[in-house]
């Protein structure tokens, strides 16, 4: 042993290293493990990171403010419109442009829409991780249906670009919000089947429980945030600590668990969904019918906003997700940093996490986690 880690000899011929990654059905997206096994226990692993590098930050440095938008929502593909509001709002910081009432509410159904298909994704994915691949077909499918209304609502089913600064594009269509309360109905009874065939399933706990534990001491050690943390008991959620848009006027509830393993992250999650389903539903009821959806704007092709900076933080599925931006009074911004959840979890967090357990269970492990690779290569 040295610095309480073991000495690994591959030359011994009792260890071996294998890759799990970055093509692999069991890796969430465009990232590698390398493993140390001996039998089939992990005794090291190492993330290895920079297979989906496209420099979103730097490009934004050389674009005008309102060219940064088809680059931002693309930062996070499951979950793209977090970004799109951390960006606006802090365009908005800077140049001290008040948004109007009605698309303040616009911004946060796009944005608790965006949590539904993510928490979909993410539960297909976490699903097929231990083999229920009709599970991820279900919940896939019901994605498919809150891309529809995506698409009616922005006229993009995955990337949206629905929040620019000001405010947002355009109304609701007529017939949305019908169509939107008869697709919550229908979701919340196939969620009902997912808790009944997925999370009450025996064979799932016994994978689950006890993995990937994660105690509350390890949360400021390692930055863990969003739903990770809120499973070991801390109280972490952006929409009740700081609120934004209109968080501040709804009634969402600070969910947390206690037990800090997978399934206690799984069953957080599933509640979360269940939140966003009914927050989605009072959202609707009270977005105002008239009134402007965006402030007075100069020429955004031409706009130079103030010399300054600003630091803008939103909840995504994930946790904390912000941009730090500083502009020099020019056209375009003269730095922008993203700062991403899966950074924390998927590098340092996972290579803790994975030792002492099972070549079968990383995968279940890694999903857990809410990992997403283009987050990390910004």
């Amino acid at each position: 042993m040295e610095n309480g880690k073991p000495v690994i000899d591959l030359e011994s011929h009792r260890y071996t290293k294998l890759w799990q990654g970055p093509q692999h059905p069991g890796v969430t997206g465009n990232m590698a493990v390398e493993l140390i096994v001996n039998g089939d226990e992990i005794v090291s692993a190492k993330t290895h990171v920079g297979y989906l590098h496209r420099a979103f930050e730097k490009l934004m440095e050389r674009r005008r403010y309102i060219q940064c938008f088809p680059l931002v929502c693309r930062i996070c593909v499951p979950e793209p419109d977090t970004n799109e509001y951390c960006v606006s709002a802090a365009m908005e910081d800077l140049a001290g442009i008040t948004v109007p009432e009605r698309a303040l509410w616009l911004r946060t159904l796009n944005l608790e829409m965006s949590r539904i298909g993510s928490y979909l994704m993410w539960l297909g994915g976490q699903a097929g991780s231990l083999g229920m691949g009709a599970v991820g077909q279900w919940t896939i499918g019901m994605r498919d249906f809150w891309l529809d209304l995506f698409e009616e609502m922005t006229g993009g089913r995955v990337y949206h670009m629905y929040m620019i600064p000001g405010g947002v594009r355009k109304t609701l269509p007529d017939g949305f919000r019908d169509r939107a309360r008869g697709l919550i109905v229908r979701t919340r009874k196939l969620l009902y089947d997912v808790e009944n065939t997925f999370l009450s399933n025996a064979i799932i706990k016994s994978r689950l429980q006890g993995l990937g534990v994660i105690t509350t001491e390890m949360v400021d050690e390692f930055g863990i945030v969003g739903p990770i943390a809120r499973a070991t008991g801390r109280e972490c959620d952006i929409r009740i600590n700081n609120p934004y848009v209109k968080y501040g006027e709804l009634d969402v509830k600070m969910l947390t668990s206690t037990v800090g393993d997978a399934y206690a992250r799984a069953e957080l999650r599933y509640r979360d969904l269940h939140q966003s389903l009914d927050l989605v539903t009072e959202i609707l009821n009270r977005i105002p019918e008239n009134g402007p959806i965006q402030a007075d704007m100069p020429n955004l092709l031409n706009w130079k906003i103030p010399a300054g900076q600003t630091y803008v933080k939103a909840e995504s599925t994930r946790g904390e997700h912000g941009f730090y931006m500083v502009s020099d009074g020019s056209g375009k911004p003269r730095r922008v940093f993203a700062r991403g959840a899966s950074y924390t979890h998927a590098i340092s967090l996972l290579e803790e996490l994975a030792v002492n357990i099972s070549i079968s269970d990383l995968a279940g492990l890694m999903v857990s986690l809410h990992t997403c690779p283009p987050e990390i290569e910004r």
